[in-house]
């Protein structure tokens, strides 16, 4: 039996305002559901961040459902919980629940153990790191069900496991329920799957579909994994999906019109207009000369970025492996300025990313119906 593991899609995602990286997020998504028909899976199971909002516009909400629609047409179930993006803070219905409700796919992150076809189910919609302590009897519970059952258990969960990520990790590999035999994991970006001697099954992160707004401009392949369950132990296969190529380049500032020179023969090979970081070293550097230099290479990218570098500017991964960090602290933040932890969570949760996709009639509309819940 063979399935997929799908996720962090992020549909709607419009990273730089730009259409066109809304049509790249919807192509690879696309690609996966694609390739899964042709190769044959059983089943695909998406590990939450289906969307980048808990309310996606409708060419959102409406390629999840055709992608759904064309598994279900090939005779493959499909599965799914929700991540920190599917989640409002403002209590309503979450979207993805209309595609339980028309038995489009299957929703299975309350915990609840489901049965498909000698498998064994269990999911955990997105767990906050403040919560965590009330889901260790949920996990024993789980745990005890998996062992008192043979074949193949399968745990769904978007969370991030300090040995994959100590920015990111809300909890160890020892926290998990020992007896399951694969572990699907969504929430961390760059694909990675390890073993651990404590746990039955491989723990496995496929990575994010494609390049989201907090990740680094990089050549990383982006893609999910087909798993095969028809033995024992569940072995992985990590699919790459064609993704628009973000580059990363280093130069001295000397050496600058050189470096734009080879980047514009080099970005020819591109089928896709790439997305161009350029970092320059170096003093005394005139930000009109950086500026009239780059200028040669907007035809060629999409998006062209350059970034001024010295000994001590901090490495930006540093940052961007601390999101939770720099989540809290603006979430802090926000409460001090408002004076109210319900208005932040909204202002973040909620308003922050409409206002990121600059549309400003939708956030008005959201304000406004908040306004006549009394709940502004």
């Amino acid at each position: 039996m063979l399935f997929s593991h799908i996720s962090d899609t992020h549909l709607g995602l419009a990273q730089y305002g730009l259409e066109e990286r809304t049509r790249d997020i919807y192509n690879v998504f696309n690609q996966a559901i694609d390739i899964s028909i042709s190769d044959h899976v059983d089943f695909v199971i998406f590990a939450g961040d289906i969307f980048n909002v808990p309310n996606p516009d409708g060419e959102a909400i409406v390629q999840m459902a055709n992608g759904l629609k064309r598994l279900k047409e090939n005779d493959i179930d499909s599965f799914f919980i929700l991540g920190d993006h599917d989640i409002s803070r403002v209590k309503t219905v979450p979207v993805p629940f209309v595609y339980h409700n028309l038995d489009f796919s299957k929703y299975i992150g309350n915990g609840t153990p489901l049965e498909y076809r000698g498998i064994h189910l269990v999911g955990f919609d997105k767990i906050r790191k403040a919560e965590m302590p009330k889901y260790e009897e949920k996990f024993a519970a789980v745990d005890t069900y998996a062992k008192a059952h043979t074949g193949h258990k399968i745990l769904v969960l978007h969370q991030g496991i300090t040995e994959f990520n100590k920015y990111a990790g809300e909890l160890l590999s020892t926290d998990l329920p020992k007896n399951f035999t694969y572990y699907a994991m969504g929430h961390l970006h760059d694909k990675d799957i390890r073993h651990f001697n404590h746990l039955a099954g491989p723990v496995a992160y496929p990575g994010s579909t494609e390049r989201t707004t907090n990740e680094r401009i990089v050549d990383t392949e982006k893609g999910f994994l087909q798993v095969d369950i028809s033995r024992p132990e569940a072995s992985t296969k990590w699919i790459k999906l064609d993704s628009r190529p973000h580059i990363s380049y280093e130069t001295d500032y000397q050496e600058l019109a050189e470096t734009v020179n080879k980047i514009a023969q080099e970005i020819t090979r591109c089928v896709r207009k790439p997305i161009i970081e350029v970092k320059i070293k170096g003093d005394e550097i005139d930000s009109d000369r950086i500026q009239s230099q780059m200028a040669k290479l907007d035809s060629q990218t999409l998006r062209c970025f350059s970034r001024i570098i010295s000994e001590q500017t901090p490495d930006s991964r540093v940052l961007l492996e601390k999101p939770n960090a720099i989540n809290e602290t603006m979430y802090k933040l926000t409460v001090e300025i408002l004076g109210s932890e319900q208005l932040a969570k909204f202002a973040i949760d909620e308003l922050l990313p409409i206002l990121s996709k600059r549309d400003t009639k939708e956030a008005l509309g959201l304000v406004f119906e908040k306004y006549k819940e009394g709940k502004l």
